[in-house]
């Protein structure tokens, strides 16, 4: 069965939280906001097998997944939960491989403008190593024609 939604419907401010409920891949990721700064958030995300490449290192996705979601949490925060938004641009720079059961992310809100969103993400491994670097831009949807 094919489920229709509409862009209109989904960029209503009411509905973020019914688009979140319903974004099944990055709930199966279990990133989790585990501390809120004054500049961002602190994130954290346990590590299975269903994660791992192939070498039983944490995938280059799932490590640019996990600071899109930190990012994205970040500027909730910074816009008080009040702001449908997306992603418009995101790099990472890998700075070595991820192992263990669990890693953490810093999001730090660059800024918080009228029209675009920016953070700064460090991701660490289980040992709290910086492992990854990320920027991450979000364009806000409710400045939108529609919106």
């Amino acid at each position: 069965m094919r489920t229709t939604v509409s862009v209109r419907n989904c960029l209503a401010p009411h509905s973020v939280l019914r688009v979140f409920i319903n974004m099944a891949y990055e709930n199966r990721i279990r990133v989790r906001v585990i501390r809120k700064h004054r500049d961002g958030v602190t994130v954290e995300c346990p590590l299975g097998a269903e994660l791992m490449n192939g070498a039983s290192i944490l995938h280059g996705g799932v490590i640019a997944t996990i600071a899109d979601e930190a990012a994205w949490y970040a500027l909730i925060h910074a816009y008080k939960g009040k702001r449908p938004m997306t992603t418009t641009e995101l790099k990472v720079n890998y700075l070595r491989p991820i192992v263990g059961k669990k890693m953490t992310a810093r999001a730090y809100v660059l800024r918080a403008g009228k029209t675009l969103g920016v953070t700064r993400v460090d991701l660490f491994d289980s040992k709290r190593c910086l492992s990854a670097i990320g920027v991450v831009t979000y364009m806000l949807l409710d400045n939108q024609p529609g919106g």
